[in-house]
């Protein structure tokens, strides 16, 4: 039923703030923006091993409106190192929502407040790298 992950949905009332701030925090530039010009009202980067869709939407098109406390879901990536992950992401202007934690032998989790109210988690998870290691290799 569940395939894989396709796109995760952020919000935002100012989408080009957050644009800055997902591109500083990445290290790249989102590769789609709609519109092309003008305030964009959507954005997209591709990310990590399975360039997975990270799409950042105007909050005027949120389909429960606007919530002045961050809540939901929480979408956790996976990262090498929670510690150092957490701390770049606080340095950025990220609030702690809840700090780094051990859940069991080879995972970790912890979750910030992005400047723009939404959750974002990180995750050490062993699973992801045994899955990730089982992947063929490409033929060149």
């Amino acid at each position: 039923m569940l395939r894989g992950l396709t796109t995760v949905s952020f919000f935002a009332d100012d989408v080009s703030a957050a644009r800055d701030w997902y591109t500083e925090l990445l290290g790249i530039e989102p590769y789609f923006v709609r519109p092309v010009e003008g305030p964009p009202a959507y954005i997209e980067f591709r990310l990590g091993d399975y360039q997975h869709e990270f799409g950042i939407v105007d909050r005027r098109f949120a389909p429960h409106g606007r919530s002045d406390q961050a809540g939901g879901a929480v979408i956790y990536w996976h990262v090498d190192d929670v510690e150092a992950a957490f701390e770049r992401l606080l340095s950025l202007g990220a609030t702690v929502h809840d700090k780094p934690v051990e859940r069991g032998p080879g995972f970790v989790t912890a979750s910030v407040v992005d400047p723009f109210g939404n959750i974002l988690g990180v995750m050490y998870n062993e699973h992801y790298l045994e899955i990730f290691g089982t992947r063929p290799t490409e033929s060149i």
